[in-house]
C-alpha cells in the first residue's frame, strides 16, 4: 500500500457499530476479494473488498474476518484469519502481514493463519444459531462473476443447513453511510490529491492535446501523491464526447472551441473522491459556453444547500429538477409548452439533464448509504448537475463532494478546487 498507516481506532469503532446490531448468538463473516487473472499467469492488481477493509483495515488477499460477540471463549469474539507468510512469499510477492502486524492494523487480538479457518469456524458455529452472509445488495450492483463470498455462502449452506441466515448488507448500509471523522479526513486527502491533478492540467490543456494525455497527467500527479490512481475509470471527453455520460475511451483530440468535460477522482487508502470539471480547451469561454456553465454552477450551488439532515432522497431530486427546469428555460433549451406537455415520469428537463444529482461516496465511489430514510449528519454525497446539448457539441457537468453537517450548509471537501468560470480562465491563461 502506498498510503500512510491508519489508526486502528477507526476499525475498532466500525466493528463495534456492526456488532451492536447483530442478533443474539450470531456470527458474521467477511471475505477478501479474489485475485483475478487476465489469462496465462497475469493477474489484475488486487483491490480489497471494502467491507472487510471497513471493519478491519486489512488490505491483502485471502483474509477473513469473523465476528461473534456471544462467543463462549472471549478470544473468539473477534477473529482475523490471514495467509501464513514465509521467506519464499516475501521474496516472490512481497511482505505479507504476520500475526502481530495484523493485530496492529486491525485492533483484533486473535489472529489465526488461514489454514486454521475450517477447524475454528466449525467450533464457533456449534455455539451459534445465525450466520450473517455478506451479499452484495447495492442498488447499482451488476456483478456477474462468482465471488469468494458466493463460494463461502454455498459452503456454509451445504455444511450447516440447520442454522438461520441473515444479511450483513442492511447493517453495513446504515453504518457505512454515516462517516466517522477519520473517514472524512481520508476522503479530504483524496480530494486534495484530485485538486493537485486538476491544477496540473489547467496549464497543460490546449488545442491539439489528446484526451489520453490529460489522463496521463492526472495519473502522474495521483501516483506521486501516494494514491493507487483513479478511484474509478476516468471520463475525459471533449466536444461531443462530453455528451456521452460514460465515455471512457479518452482517445480523441481536444480541438479549439471545444469544451472538455473531466469526471475524475483520486483514491486514497481505498477512499474515493469524485470530481467533475468542464473547461474550455483554448482557455476562454464563449458567451454561450459561459451561460450554460454558469447555469450548471448555479444548480450545483442550490442543490448543495438542500443537503441537510432530514432531507428525503426522492424529494431532493425532484426539487433539483425544478431548479434545473428554471435554468433550461433561461437558456432557451425548453419552453413552457414543453413543461405543460411533459411526461411526469420523464420531465422536460431530462432531455438535457438525464442523470441523478447525487450519490453517497466513501469507500466506494457509489457508496453504501440509506436512500429511503431521512439524510443524517455525517453522510457524504456528490453534487453533480449537468447540461448536455448534443446539437451544440457541448456537455457541461460540475461536481463536488460534500458532507452533511448537523446545522448549516454541507462541508465541501472540494472547496479548494477551482470552479468559477473567471477563475478557470485566469489559471489557464496564467
Amino acid at each position: 500500500m502506498k498510503y500512510h498507516p491508519i489508526s486502528n481506532t477507526l476499525f475498532i469503532k466500525n466493528r463495534a457499530k456492526f456488532k451492536a446490531q447483530m442478533a443474539p448468538k450470531s456470527i458474521a463473516v467477511f471475505n477478501s476479494n479474489d485475485v483475478y487473472t487476465t489469462g496465462a499467469d497475469t493477474h489484475l492488481p488486487f483491490h480489497q473488498h471494502r467491507d472487510i477493509f471497513y471493519l478491519s483495515g486489512v488490505d491483502q488477499e485471502e483474509s477473513i474476518l469473523l465476528l461473534f460477540p456471544d462467543a463462549i471463549d472471549p478470544k473468539h469474539k473477534e477473529i482475523l484469519f490471514v495467509r501464513e507468510t514465509n521467506e519464499h512469499i516475501a521474496i516472490w510477492e512481497g511482505e505479507k502481514l504476520n500475526k502481530s502486524q495484523a493485530t496492529a492494523t486491525s485492533g483484533i487480538q486473535t489472529v489465526y493463519w488461514l489454514n486454521d479457518f475450517d477447524k475454528v469456524f466449525f467450533d464457533v458455529m456449534t455455539e451459534a444459531d445465525t450466520i450473517y452472509f455478506n451479499t452484495n445488495e447495492h442498488y447499482r450492483q451488476s456483478v456477474e462473476m462468482e465471488t469468494r463470498e458466493d463460494r463461502f455462502i454455498k459452503m456454509v449452506k451445504a455444511q450447516f443447513p440447520a442454522h438461520r441466515w441473515a444479511k450483513s448488507f442492511p447493517i453495513l448500509q446504515e453504518i457505512r453511510g454515516v462517516k466517522e471523522t477519520e473517514e472524512i479526513d481520508l476522503m479530504q486527502h483524496a480530494c486534495d490529491i484530485t485538486n493537485k491533478g486538476f491544477r496540473r492540467i489547467l496549464n497543460f490543456v490546449k488545442p491539439g492535446v489528446m484526451e489520453f494525455e490529460i489522463e496521463a497527467e492526472y495519473m502522474h500527479e495521483f501516483l506521486r501523491s501516494r494514491s493507487k490512481g483513479f478511484a474509478y475509470t476516468p471520463i475525459i471527453g471533449s466536444g461531443f464526447n462530453a455528451c456521452v455520460l460514460h465515455y471512457i475511451e479518452n482517445n480523441q483530440e481536444c480541438k479549439d472551441g471545444d469544451m472538455l468535460l473531466m469526471d475524475v477522482g483520486a483514491e486514497y487508502a481505498n477512499y474515493s473522491s469524485d470530481m467533475s470539471r468542464t473547461i474550455p480547451v483554448n482557455g476562454r469561454f464563449t458567451d454561450r459556453q459561459r451561460a450554460v456553465y454558469n447555469a450548471v454552477n448555479r444548480v450545483k450551488k442550490e442543490a448543495t444547500q438542500l443537503l441537510i439532515p432530514g432531507t428525503l432522497w426522492a424529494e431532493y431530486h425532484k426539487e433539483v429538477g425544478h431548479i434545473m427546469t428554471s435554468e433550461l428555460l433561461g437558456l432557451g433549451l425548453i419552453d413552457k409548452a414543453d413543461i405543460q406537455n411533459e411526461d411526469p415520469n420523464w420531465p422536460a428537463y431530462k432531455k438535457y439533464f438525464m442523470h441523478g444529482t447525487s450519490h453517497h461516496i466513501g469507500l466506494d465511489t457509489h457508496d453504501y448509504g440509506a436512500l429511503k430514510t431521512p439524510m443524517k449528519a455525517g453522510m457524504a454525497f456528490t453534487v453533480e448537475p449537468g447540461i448536455y446539448i448534443p446539437e451544440e457539441q457541448m456537455g457541461i457537468r460540475l461536481e463536488d463532494d460534500v458532507v452533511i453537517q448537523e446545522t448549516g450548509e454541507p462541508f465541501n471537501l472540494m472547496r479548494d478546487i477551482p470552479i468559477e468560470a473567471d477563475h478557470i480562465e485566469a489559471l489557464m491563461n496564467n
